[in-house]
């Protein structure tokens, strides 16, 4: 039996080597499924307690070194000198594993000003009884003690960003372990502001899940195989990254069905996942696909599949995976007994057909309610704050258009929302639209041509980049370009993926860099960034490139996810149910669109779709009247 769970301890494989003087292990104990927690003994030392379901086995960290470049992977490590011990820590819930490490550092900083070392001698002509406490939450003075040390010189944080030479997965004593290649600053425990300044240690403060939200998170802990839905801007995406966060790396596998939205969420696209190509060929074919090396290990070792933007994913392909699933993995329970995490919402694009070709949803899926356990909507709209514009949005999210909406937005197109310089984003339903205005207007502004090309990992890999990567292989801008950022840099200042600039200037240097002036007021000099995203077989790769694409008009299909801080939208051209809506829906304010040639015909649903919804909502209706029920019972008997 495992002891208790705690905010100190984690769940994980770890494996404990034995230096020589050389650095090289001499010996290792490997335990696939142990509890690693944080506590206290006797003398106040802080201890890491492993215990691998029988023992538990104590370390002292008394002078210790932390590194936490893969932490974003599940993946850390600790070395104890002089003791000559390092413990890998792998297959970790990658939030858990952050907090745990933060803790750690925090408090081992902290203690150098409290605590005074306990002599060799004293330990052993104690007679005090051996004790292991879990250590205490991080407290504020915790935090301002670790850092003040840390200011003045008189202590040096214990966290590295680099690597160690002996790392998870080998089985010889000196041979060197790869771990998979995760480049980004959040996997980093430390903050540098500039290389100069020392690294400020601070506890991880984000934005806390809604009650829908750690509802849905807490079914998932539990095993359920769970749909959850919601109307744009209710935090499906944001929900989805502390999914990942709090489920073991190894057996998760996150997907979409666009590759924009896998890169959003660090995952990869379902039909990379899945390897069997359109899902059109016969099911012994699909079968021998899913069979290859690499894909099969996929399908074997996956545990929890997360599926984002379910709604562009075909019914019938949805059935031939569940048939592949039990196939390969050998099991008959629905979609071989894999836990499904789907998300998306089929009020918004639906899936992609070819020319007259009828498409089913994924919910009229043969398979799908056997798959399906739980099916739950979020309902708090975080990316609007105007209540009269939110109400506006969910009557067209359900195909509705009243007189009274259909005015408001045909009035918008008299709106002046160009400012500073800064002109609105066209939203357009066909790319081909979008790469002629884009190209067109950069021609016309006088000045120098600036060419950034991308760095990648793999050029073998381009197509695969360019299909998941937010960021273009290549950016070509001048002064006076309108531009959008393509990732969150700095949220608390407004500069978020979708926020709108221009640039107006370049910074001197070999490589000049754009100025951008943002509409919430800032203006910056924009840097290359990294993304991630995997390949097939599971290997990461990487794109280095400025954050930025020409945003004078992008498509619809490309929006998604986005908020944008002044749209200009063109919906004469809409050809698919829900594509208004999920325009209309990407703008953060009434006062932030303007429609043109706005006409209510382009306002609709698809029937079967509300059909699925209503149904939805009479379900949750009854299983709430059916709980109010049973805690009124509860009341009257007690």
């Amino acid at each position: 039996m495992f002891p208790a769970s705690s905010g100190a301890d984690v769940q994980c494989s770890v494996t404990i080597e034995y230096l020589n003087q050389a650095g090289q292990a001499t010996k290792r104990k490997c335990i696939r499924n142990a509890i690693v927690t944080l506590g206290r003994n006797e003398f106040r030392d802080i201890l890491l307690q492993v215990h691998d379901g029988k023992l538990e086995q104590n370390f002292v960290l008394r002078e210790i070194q932390l590194f936490t470049r893969f932490i974003g992977d599940g993946k850390s490590s600790i070395k104890l000198h002089p003791d000559n011990i390092q413990i890998l820590v792998s297959n970790c819930p990658p939030d858990k594993l952050k907090v745990l490490f933060k803790t750690l550092a925090i408090k081992y900083t902290a203690d150098k000003k409290i605590n005074k070392p306990v002599s060799d001698r004293t330990r052993l002509l104690s007679t005090l009884p051996r004790t292991f406490d879990i250590i205490s939450p991080v407290q504020v003075q915790d935090v301002k003690r670790a850092n003040e040390l840390q200011s003045q010189g008189n202590v040096q944080t214990p966290i590295s960003t680099k690597g160690l030479k002996n790392q998870i997965g080998n089985t010889g004593p000196s041979r060197q372990i790869k771990r998979s290649r995760t480049i980004s600053s959040e996997n980093c425990l430390v903050t540098e502001l500039k290389p100069a300044k020392r690294p400020i240690l601070s506890m991880p403060v984000g934005r806390k899940l809604s009650k829908e939200q750690s509802h849905i998170l807490g079914m998932i802990l539990k095993g359920k195989n769970i749909f959850f839905t919601g109307s744009a801007g209710t935090g499906k995406s944001f929900l989805l990254k502390r999914i990942v966060g709090a489920l073991p790396p190894k057996s998760t596998y996150t997907t979409a069905s666009t590759g924009v939205a896998a890169c959003h969420i660090g995952g990869t696209t379902l039909h990379a996942f899945a390897g069997i190509g359109s899902g059109k060929a016969p099911l012994q074919q699909c079968v021998e696909l899913a069979q290859r090396s690499g894909i099969l290990r996929h399908w074997q070792s996956c545990r929890h599949l997360i599926i984002d933007e379910i709604s562009m994913i075909e019914g019938e392909f949805f059935d031939k995976l569940e048939a592949v699933a039990r196939i390969v993995r050998k099991c008959n329970e629905p979609f071989g007994g894999i836990q499904l995490i789907v998300c998306g919402d089929f009020l918004q694009l639906p899936p992609v057909a070819r020319s007259k070709e009828k498409y089913k949803f994924c919910f009229q899926a043969k398979s799908w309610y056997k798959c399906i356990h739980v099916n739950m909507e979020l309902t708090e709209v975080r990316r609007q704050t105007d209540k009269k514009f939110i109400a506006m949005l969910q009557a067209i999210r359900l195909g509705r258009c009243p007189e009274e909406v259909a005015v408001q937005l045909i009035n918008t197109a008299y709106q002046k929302i160009d400012k500073d310089g800064i002109l609105a984003t066209r939203l357009c339903t066909h790319k081909d639209d979008v790469e002629l205005t884009n190209e067109r207007r950069l021609k016309q502004l006088p000045g120098d041509m600036h060419t950034y090309e991308a760095v990648d990992s793999d050029p073998m890999f381009i197509q695969t980049l360019n299909a998941q990567c937010p960021a273009g292989q290549t950016l070509q801008l001048k002064k006076g370009a309108q531009v959008m950022l393509t990732k969150n840099l700095d949220i608390q200042r407004g500069m978020v993926n979708g926020a709108r600039g221009v640039v107006v200037g370049f910074e001197p240097g070999n490589k000049p860099l754009p100025q951008v002036r943002f509409l919430c007021g800032v203006t910056e000099t924009i840097k290359p960034e990294r993304w991630m995203v995997k390949a097939l077989g599971g290997t990461y790769l990487t794109r280095q490139q400025l954050p930025l694409k020409l945003a004078w008009a992008i498509s619809i299909h490309k929006s998604q996810g986005m908020s944008l801080d002044c749209v200009e939208i063109s919906l004469a051209r809409v050809f698919e149910s829900g594509q208004a809506y999920v325009a209309l829906s990407r703008a953060r304010s009434l006062e932030g669109l303007r429609v043109m040639d706005f006409d209510r015909k382009v306002v609709h649903a698809n029937i079967d779709v509300l059909r699925f919804y209503s149904r939805l909502k009479k379900e949750r209706v009854l299983m709430q009247s059916s709980l109010d029920g049973y805690i009124e019972m509860a009341d009257q008997e007690n």
